[in-house]
């Protein structure tokens, strides 16, 4: 009987364009100009941490995004400054900008825009496997930057976590499973987002949020990520003990995507964060 063929591996293809795409601007670009456009800058990662763990509200990082691998386009007409003052006067708590271009369609300018267009803190959210695109972040505007467990192997997850503090940024660390999850935890990360969606075969499981939430200890933000669409999801998981939320594209197919965040947090200020089971990091 013939097996069946392996499902392509997506993230690693991401993975080796994103390294690929930052040697070749090491290479191609003033590396002292950018280390003048980032001293220049003033990231504020605390602010970023602390907007996540508000009591009160609900805290949602919501997504600038024009394209994904799994659905295509997702909006045709595509400003990110626009899109970025919608979602902070909705109430963001902070604003997560795609900026890798080959599956994303996302550009550094991108970053740049939505940091001159509002005061919320801003996430640089690609697929970080070089200190370069740290400085890269910095100089762009960036309050934190998204460290992928899965694409940082080995102590890599560990220098890029020490990379970012020393920048100023924050670091969300994003988990899919059980053994990601405690390998954040021994990195030191601090800020820890749970994807639902599995980044090599682009299938989403609300489930995995739920699975994990117990191991993620009080005194580490939890993020829920990918696949939350409605005020049910989030109203559950808040209670499961998350404190903040990474929604993109239910918002970028919306019409109006500051007014679906509004309509989605109105009615949410009232939900308690739930215990976790986790309890505190181990000294």
């Amino acid at each position: 009987m013939t097996p069946e063929p392996r499902p392509p591996d997506v993230l690693a293809a991401i993975v080796e364009a994103a390294r690929r795409g930052a040697e070749d601007r090491q290479a191609a670009g003033d590396g002292r100009a950018l280390e003048r456009a980032a001293a220049a800058r003033e990231p504020r990662g605390e602010l970023f941490r602390a907007r996540l763990r508000r009591e009160t509200g609900c805290n949602v990082i919501a997504e600038c995004k024009r394209r994904s691998p799994s659905r295509g386009i997702l909006r045709q007409s595509y400003a990110p400054a626009r899109l970025a003052e919608g979602y902070a006067a909705a109430g963001a708590a902070a604003i997560s900008v795609l900026t890798e271009p080959a599956f994303f369609d996302g550009a550094l300018e991108h970053l740049a825009a939505v940091r001159a267009a509002v005061d919320v803190p801003v996430l640089r959210k690609d697929f970080v496997v070089t200190p370069f695109q740290v400085m890269e972040a910095r100089a762009h505007g960036a309050d934190a930057a998204l460290l992928i467990a899965a694409a940082l192997p080995g102590p890599a997850l560990g220098e890029l976590l020490a990379a970012s503090r020393e920048a100023g940024l924050a670091a969300l660390v994003e988990v899919h499973d059980g053994a990601e999850l405690a390998r954040a935890l021994d990195a030191g990360a601090d800020i820890l987002g749970v994807n639902n969606r599995d980044l090599r075969t682009m299938r989403v499981d609300l489930g995995t949020s739920h699975a994990l939430v117990g191991g993620i200890p009080d005194d580490v933000t939890a993020v829920a990520e990918s696949g939350l669409r409605t005020a049910d999801d989030l109203e559950a998981l808040r209670r499961a003990g998350y404190d903040a939320f990474l929604i993109g594209e239910s918002f970028m197919t919306r019409d109006d995507p500051g007014a679906a965040l509004a309509s989605l947090l109105n009615g949410l200020d009232s939900v308690p964060r739930g215990a976790r089971r986790g309890g505190g990091r181990a000294a």
